[in-house]
């Protein structure tokens, strides 16, 4: 037999094992598939794996999600922060917006204004208001001076008190040196004397009353009065002006004479000069002055005996003066 067939010769299991191993030639990998033992190991080294690296990935999807969530969130509060976009300013003019609160929501539903619009204005803008004219101090011009004098007829009862609501004066209740007044007056009729001794009389016809008089306090139809004798006798009185119309009374009268009333004003102008005259028997007249003048000015007023008409006292008398 020849050498080659040795190994043949020596048919068995153990031979056929001993000549693979002793063969120099390589290893096969031996495949599972013919094997269920292996198959399972090789299945169970797979699920393995798969069960120590599912944590693994599960977590880098977490951190993923969370990552991806910041960012969205960071981009809501960019967009929700960022200023708008702001006009360009109009030549000359301030940008569109300017002067509106911050904070407040810029609708046209928050206006307090209950005006519309303008045409061509935007929402909350509203025509610039026109600047205040300066206030023009007119001042009224002064009334120039006034004087008229008429006469009239006295009443047979004069009321002091209601025709004098300013002031008034009275001569004569107790003699000719007696004068009362008006109690709380306004002290605008001064007394200024006149020439000739005054004398009492108490026999006038007419009658005068008053309630609210210094220093009798009230006094109910006096017919007393006073008088001067002599021609170029008589009184003088004074008013004194506010710049008001105002009206003055005067209660005169006269016997067996002729008597002259003049009238002016301290600030100049003509004299108004009222005659009257009886030569038989006595007259009396109310006088009334109006007068304007301005104030620290005076009415001037004299009541005078021109002439008489008889030696034995012709004269001119005198009874009240009023002022309202």
């Amino acid at each position: 037999m020849a050498e080659e067939d040795l190994p043949r010769a020596g048919t068995g299991a153990s031979g056929r094992r001993a000549a693979r191993r002793g063969s120099g030639g390589p290893r096969r990998h031996r495949s599972a598939e013919g094997h269920p033992a292996g198959a399972r190991r090789a299945f169970r080294r797979h699920a393995l794996a798969s069960d120590v690296l599912a944590p693994v990935r599960r977590h880098r999807w977490v951190v993923a999600g969370v990552a991806l969530l910041a960012c969205l969130t960071a981009l809501v509060s960019y967009v929700a922060t960022r200023p708008e976009p702001q006009a360009a300013p109009p030549p000359g003019g301030a940008p569109a917006g300017a002067g509106r609160p911050s904070g407040y929501p810029a609708i046209e539903a928050n206006r307090t204004g209950t005006d519309p619009a303008s045409p061509g204005l935007r929402p909350r803008q509203r025509p610039p208001s026109p600047s205040p004219s300066p206030s023009v101090t007119t001042r009224t011009p002064a009334e120039p001076p006034l004087l008229t004098v008429t006469r009239a007829d006295i009443p047979a009862e004069v009321d002091l008190t209601a025709v004098g609501t300013r002031d008034w004066m009275h001569w004569g209740l107790d003699g000719g040196d007696s004068t009362d007044r008006k109690r709380g007056g306004s002290g605008e009729i001064v007394d200024q004397g006149g020439s000739g001794a005054r004398r009492g009389w108490d026999g006038n016809q007419e009658l005068f009353s008053w309630r609210d008089g210094t220093s009798e306090r009230a006094v109910d139809r006096t017919a007393n009065g006073v008088y001067t004798c002599g021609a170029g006798t008589g009184f003088a009185l004074a008013v004194s002006a506010d710049g008001e119309l105002r009206t003055v009374r005067l209660y005169a009268g006269l016997w067996m004479a002729r008597g002259r009333l003049e009238a002016r004003l301290s600030v100049g102008g003509p004299t108004t000069t009222l005659r009257m005259e009886d030569p038989h028997t006595s007259r009396s007249a109310e006088f009334t002055l109006r007068f304007r003048a301005p104030k620290g000015a005076r009415l001037l007023v004299t009541w005078t005996a021109e002439e008489v008409f008889t030696p034995d006292c012709g004269n001119v008398g005198l009874q009240a003066v009023a002022l309202r």
